[in-house]
């Protein structure tokens, strides 16, 4: 087995190649600057092309992969439907009635440039077009899937918890149902997506599944963790905004150790997921798995 750096090492160059095919073709779906409405176009392209690590493209290409699924246009709308997604979701959590943050990615937020009537309105069309996107795969369970990542049930019911849980007194409970729902959701439905889109069988489905819930709630805590040891030069965020907030977080339930030993265990526990998936190659997973757990930004 390769060593940790290794993998990592393996990881950022999958990224980095995924990243590229995501937005050669998110620059060919994308409506130009140029076409009304051009300062809804400029939001959401300011948004998307702002950076990031482009992971849960690389999550739906790598599950893709490891179910034997081919280079194909459905496979690239997918990609982008996942950033679109995961954008939109970035533009309303910085919004001011929201985390209200200055800075995603190591530049100003999208409402810091737009306005806030236009952040929202370009958060709404990234998300309403990735379902655009998504619909012409023409596989209503890869729909359905996104769907309910999302809805109360997914992103936005972890979202309405963590809001409400602001300077709150939680228990280790709450912040796992705002975790889960909040980050883990869509990086579970991106493994999902994937392994859908490649018609892998139902057995397979469910310990990618669980693969996904371990592995975003790992990036979840990290995330936590960053934001008290992190820097805002690697992060492109301020840091301490979780404090500053009272943010229901691993950290503040149970302390920085305490999180540290949470994120490995539940890292070992989703490797363990892919060793269930015999005679397959999971290589690629392991490798982002790693950079997650190890990740600094």
């Amino acid at each position: 087995m390769k060593n940790m750096d290794s993998m990592v090492k393996s990881a950022t160059a999958y990224l980095e190649d995924a990243g590229k095919l995501t937005e050669e073709a998110l620059k060919k779906y994308i409506p130009s600057e140029s076409s009304i409405p051009a300062s809804l176009h400029s939001a959401m392209r300011y948004a998307i092309f702002a950076g990031g690590k482009r992971l849960r493209p690389a999550l739906v290409k790598a599950a893709y992969e490891l179910f034997g699924g081919q280079p194909s246009e459905n496979i690239q709308l997918a990609m982008c439907s996942l950033e679109m997604l995961h954008t939109f979701s970035l533009i309303h959590d910085d919004l001011p009635c929201m985390d209200n943050d200055d800075f995603r990615r190591g530049k100003p937020t999208t409402h810091k440039v737009y306005g806030e009537a236009t952040a929202v309105l370009a958060g709404d069309a990234l998300c309403i077009f990735a379902f655009e996107l998504i619909a012409r795969t023409g596989n209503v369970a890869v729909v359905e899937e996104l769907a309910c990542s999302l809805g109360t049930k997914g992103m936005i019911g972890g979202q309405i918890v963590d809001l409400e849980s602001e300077g709150k007194t939680v228990d280790l409970a709450t912040v796992d149902y705002i975790h889960y729902h909040k980050t883990a959701a869509l990086i579970e439905a991106s493994l999902v997506t994937g392994a859908l889109l490649a018609n892998a069988e139902k057995n397979d489905l469910e310990h990618i599944k669980e693969f996904g819930n371990g592995i975003g709630l790992v990036f979840q805590i990290v995330d936590d963790i960053l934001d008290i040891e992190g820097s805002k030069e690697k992060l492109g965020k301020d840091i301490g905004s979780d404090i500053k907030n009272g943010k229901a977080t691993y950290p503040a339930i149970v302390g920085l150790e305490a999180s540290k030993q949470k994120a490995m265990e539940l890292y070992n526990k989703s490797l363990a997921c892919l060793d269930k998936l015999q005679g397959k190659d999971t290589e690629a997973l392991r490798n982002i798995a790693a950079l997650i757990i190890e990740r600094t930004y």
